[in-house]
């Protein structure tokens, strides 16, 4: 299965991280500026908790 990379719609800069979610047991997040580096792959449950934590650092 080949990964579906994306940004988020709110990235303005190439400074981010993309993901791909496509594998349901699995997300993928690579450096935006770094492709080749490789990734982290972590559990959905996993980055749902750290997507959740960011948005309400934002506040």
């Amino acid at each position: 299965m080949t990964a579906n990379w994306r940004t988020s719609s709110y990235t303005e800069t190439q400074n981010c991280v993309e993901v791909a979610d496509h594998d349901p047991t699995t997300v993928m997040v690579r450096d935006t500026k770094a492709r080749g580096r490789g990734m982290i792959e972590v559990q959905p449950a996993t980055w749902t908790a750290f997507v959740e934590h960011a948005k309400q650092r934002e506040h």
